[in-house]
């Protein structure tokens, strides 16, 4: 479902994740504006694939 480098947002809202690693049905991914920052594990089924709605950057 996910792979490292995979930008995912908890279904319920949140910060966007960078996914480093994926085991069975868990996640483990740190905040995508921090690298370095926290690992945190989350259940797979909890997380949907990022991304941005409407038109971001145009004038």
């Amino acid at each position: 479902m996910f792979a490292p480098g995979d930008l995912v947002q908890p279904r319920m809202g949140g910060p966007k994740l960078k996914v480093l690693e994926v085991n069975d049905d868990q996640v483990v991914a740190v905040r995508a504006d921090n690298d370095q920052g926290e690992k945190v594990t989350v259940k797979a089924a909890d997380l949907a694939l990022y991304k941005e709605d409407g038109d971001f950057g145009v004038c």
